[in-house]
């Protein structure tokens, strides 16, 4: 009896060794820069999608994390907070779109390098800011004008092009001579 439960008691120690050496790998090679970078803000008039630990990206690699969003109660503008990698020094006429990672993808700040001289300090805003593109306004519109353009190759029956060819009234059904 007391051999079996030496053995289950280092199988199990065994086993929880395996399981946190998985976890610090996970955690080593999961991209997250901890406590690095410079805060950055910007405001936005929509931010769908984005959140607390979305990526930040430059020319698609990753360079930090929207660290926290809020809401000016003054504009009604979303403010976000990221925070950029300490070796990555943005140009001060940087921007900043909220871009989506595929049609079905989740949502990051894409950040776009400026041409100027003076780079952004720890602390400072990202004027040029693009908000996030509801994909469902953008399909309602894209439905409404197909239903748009297939109607307006019909008669308009408004206009004596009626089923009867009547005078012009709703139903075309208009007295005959």
């Amino acid at each position: 009896m007391a051999r079996r439960n030496v053995a289950e008691t280092l199988t199990g120690t065994a086993v929880l060794l395996v399981a946190g050496g998985f976890l610090a790998f996970a955690v080593a090679h999961s991209g997250q820069r901890i406590g690095t970078g410079y805060p950055l803000t910007a405001r936005f008039l929509r931010i769908d999608g984005l959140g607390v630990g979305s990526d930040v990206r430059v020319a698609g690699v990753k360079v930090g994390s929207v660290t926290a969003t809020a809401i000016d109660p003054k504009s009604f503008e979303a403010v976000v907070t990221l925070t950029v990698a300490d070796d990555l020094k943005l140009p001060a006429d940087s921007g900043a779109a909220i871009t989506s990672d595929g049609l079905l993808g989740g949502k990051y700040l894409d950040l776009t390098p400026g041409g100027e001289e003076k780079t952004l300090a720890p602390g400072g805003q990202i004027k040029i800011t693009q908000s996030s593109i509801n994909i469902e306004d953008l399909l309602g519109k894209f439905v409404f004008s197909m239903a748009n353009m297939s109607n307006s190759g019909k008669p308009d029956d408004k206009n004596g092009g009626g089923k009867n060819g009547g005078d012009g009234g709703l139903d075309g059904g208009g007295k005959t001579p």
